[in-house]
């Protein structure tokens, strides 16, 4: 095997080029978990394992998310890869783009494989209109799942989530701590538990902090995308809010958009929060405010959680609840009552 190729190994599983060739050549000296680690990057990277190290990896778990576009699912999708290739495992990635195969197509050829569990990110579960006996004839069966970013409970599975609620109260602190008093939610459709439980801890914030029983005119629902933040952004600056929460950080660069279409500075005229604190948010005209969520507790959590079922620990319908946490950038400050 080729210098190159040892390296794509080792900066997959996180060992030396040293180690990779120890795993490779059947050499002692070597922890059992990273010779797990070298032997499932194998399988990541592409390259055929050699005859006499096959069939080692513990077995298949499938991974569904919702898309690609959003780069806060390919983050958390790597950061569940790293766990499983951590434990031995040989994750399989499906993503669900638009006009793509659906999530029950998905888990019906995961099935076929062989696929000792898997893990469902922002899937159908998530949704309150949707069905769920999709999941259910999954737990019937004996088959380990987990579900993350959306509660139900119907379901006979454990939960990873962040705590939603909490997101939106520390962005609506943060504004209102920098003077800002019209503030607005931009959010996705409602039927999905994320932004249910967002609106919910928005309505308190609002209540607690500025008095404001009635917000539904500072609500605005539209599509998790750059021209969705755009769309609802534009609508509650027409309203006159000087302060826009954003669901995700996509959003909230629509958001700058929608601002700058009206010749209005960021953060000069409007300030914007999003959320997740996806990569390359630092980097953005200005820098993105947001509320991180904590993807690498989440995915280590849905790793552990679902290795312990395979392990033959029974499900527990449970719900695992993370903080997110503010991270103040330059798309926020002051508001006008300060300016004043």
């Amino acid at each position: 095997m080729t210098n190159a190729r040892l390296a794509d190994i080792a900066a997959q599983a996180g060992v030396s080029e040293a180690t990779v060739s120890r795993v490779l050549n059947g050499k002692a000296g070597v922890a059992s978990a990273t010779r797990q680690a070298v032997l499932t990057a194998l399988d990541l990277v592409g390259y055929e394992r050699p005859q006499r190290l096959r069939q080692r990896s513990n077995g298949l778990i499938g991974l569904v998310i919702p898309e690609l576009g959003n780069p806060i699912f390919p983050a958390f999708a790597q950061a569940v890869e790293k766990a499983l290739t951590q434990h031995g495992f040989t994750p399989i990635l499906c993503t669900q783009e638009p006009g793509g195969a659906p999530e029950d197509e998905f888990t019906e050829m995961l099935l076929d494989r062989g696929v000792s569990g898997i893990v469902f990110v922002s899937g159908l579960h998530a949704d309150t209109t949707a069905r769920m006996d999709r999941y259910t004839r999954l737990t019937d069966r004996g088959l380990p799942i987990v579900l993350v970013d959306g509660y139900n409970g119907n379901i006979d599975a454990p939960f990873i989530s962040p705590d939603d609620r909490l997101a939106a109260r520390l962005a609506v602190q943060h504004l209102v701590d920098l003077g800002h008093e019209r503030i607005g939610l931009a959010l996705g459709q409602r039927r999905f538990v994320p932004v249910i439980r967002k609106i919910e801890g928005f309505r308190q914030a609002m209540a607690q902090l500025l008095g404001l029983d009635d917000v539904d005119h500072l609500i605005q629902h539209s599509l998790f995308s750059v021209e969705g933040g755009q769309a609802a952004a534009s609508a509650l600056i027409e309203r006159g809010c000087t302060g826009i929460v954003c669901a995700s950080d996509l959003m909230a660069l629509g958001a700058i958009r929608a601002a700058r279409e009206r010749d209005l500075s960021v953060p000069g005229d409007v300030s914007v929060v999003g959320f997740d604190d996806s990569p390359l948010m630092a980097f953005t005209d200005p820098p993105l405010t947001t509320v991180r969520k904590p993807i690498g507790a989440m995915a280590a959590a849905a790793v552990e959680t679902l290795i312990e079922e395979i392990g033959g620990t029974p499900a527990k319908h449970l719900e695992l609840v993370y903080q997110p946490e503010l991270v103040v950038r330059g798309s926020t400050s002051s508001g006008p009552l300060v300016n004043r």
